[in-house]
């Protein structure tokens, strides 16, 4: 069992050194606007895309950062107790910061967890419409923190809301002629999108990347590959090909990138990250 003592003396600490030692996590000068803490990119981008320049967004995890098992210090507690509104996803993914916010919970919280609903997979915003879903609850909360921009936030919700469904409707029919087909990739972060678009997602590691692959699944999955008539192992360019780039080797496979959206680098987007991966599916899938 993880243990729980490092979050507890943050708190204790940031609790006893106060603002001045440990340093906000906003702006110390109120320029009116509403101090949103997102805990992971997917969650950062939509509240920057609903809050527009009423909010100023803090990002829990810095560019290039793994969202996943992430161990919030004293600066990062008082971040998110600080914060007008917190945008989350309780459930796994950061059981550290789940466990800050159970101590000392935020008036204000957005949860994404009934948007990830396929057990231990966080991985919703995969899908656009479930990002959609997450666009309406964050104007909500920042209507109730500062309902003088309701309207603007319901407005830009509405907004992103549109430009997704434009995102998923461009996926519908492009993905339309590989329905069934294999998605084989180094781990399966992809589920959200395979039930969406109608694929079957195959993974060479299970969920967690960093678990060893045996050799028995190794043997498992090839010959699931063999079967499927696969062509390509995508994998995420910030882990590299690893076991999956072996496989390819073995059968003679393609390997191309395929963005989970989470260890984001500057200048990388959302909407920019899924173009690349409809690219990239349109182009390695099996499709009629």
């Amino acid at each position: 069992m993880r243990s729980r003592t490092p979050v507890v003396l943050a708190v204790a600490g940031c609790l006893a050194c106060g603002l001045a030692a440990c340093g906000g996590g906003q702006d110390d000068a109120d320029d009116g606007r509403v101090g949103v803490v997102a805990t992971s990119y997917p969650l950062e981008y939509v509240a920057a895309e609903v809050g527009g320049n009423h909010v100023e967004v803090t990002a829990l995890v810095p560019a290039g950062g793994d969202s996943h098992g992430l161990e919030p210090g004293p600066h990062d507690v008082l971040t998110l107790q600080q914060a007008d509104v917190v945008v989350h996803l309780s459930g796994g993914l950061q059981p550290a910061v789940d466990d800050v916010l159970a101590q000392q919970e935020p008036e204000h919280v957005v949860d994404a967890a009934p948007l990830a609903d396929r057990g231990a997979d966080p991985h919703f915003w995969l899908d656009p419409t479930r990002m959609a879903g997450l666009a309406t609850e964050v104007a909500d909360e920042l209507a109730a923190v500062d309902p003088d921009h309701a309207g603007e936030y319901a407005a830009e919700a509405e907004r992103l809301r549109a430009s997704l469904e434009d995102l998923d409707g461009r996926y519908a029919a492009e993905l339309a002629p590989c329905r069934g087909a294999t998605l084989l990739a180094s781990h399966e972060a992809f589920g959200y999108l395979a039930d969406r678009y109608g694929l079957r997602q195959l993974g060479v590691a299970g969920l967690d990347p960093h678990v060893e692959v045996s050799p028995a699944r190794l043997r498992r999955v090839a010959d699931e590959v063999r079967d499927s008539g696969a062509r390509t192992v995508f994998f995420e360019a910030a882990a590299g090909p690893g076991v999956a780039g072996t496989l390819a080797a073995e059968l003679d496979l393609r390997t191309d990138v395929l963005h989970p959206i989470e260890r984001v680098a500057d200048g990388e987007t959302y909407p920019g990250l899924m173009a690349a991966n409809l690219t990239a599916l349109r182009a390695g899938l099996v499709c009629s």
